[in-house]
């Protein structure tokens, strides 16, 4: 009865270690490629439990973030101008320690690309 016991107990705390939300509140550079151009931004997350805010800095000034955080996943948006268009800056990505990588996706011209990032030290 012990080992059953035991074996249940093992078996829970590695499903809750699966799911335990990842951290990635601080500043990253980000690097993206999206229609075929290539640009560089920094993100300062502020992270509270799964949800996110902070600031996105880029060539076009800096936006403020809201995203979240679900296990290993993270996802992220922001407003932004672009020659006087507005435009919504969609990210869907991975964490992987001080690394994370993903979709990138640039509303209202639906055009999409991927991006690489790697936490500041």
């Amino acid at each position: 009865m012990k080992l059953v016991t035991l074996s249940l107990l093992l078996m829970s705390s590695l499903a809750f270690a699966q799911t335990e939300t990842a951290s990635v509140a601080g500043t990253w550079k980000i690097h993206s490629t999206v229609a075929g151009n290539e640009s560089d931004s920094t993100c300062t997350f502020v992270q509270k439990d799964s949800e996110l805010t902070g600031t996105c800095k880029s060539e076009q000034g800096e936006s403020k973030l809201s995203g979240k955080v679900e296990g290993k996943k993270v996802s992220w948006s922001y407003n932004a101008d672009y020659n006087g268009t507005a435009l919504t800056i969609k990210y869907s990505g991975t964490v992987a320690g001080d690394k994370m990588s993903g979709d990138e996706s640039v509303d209202p011209f639906g055009v999409s690309g991927d991006f690489t990032a790697t936490l500041s030290k």
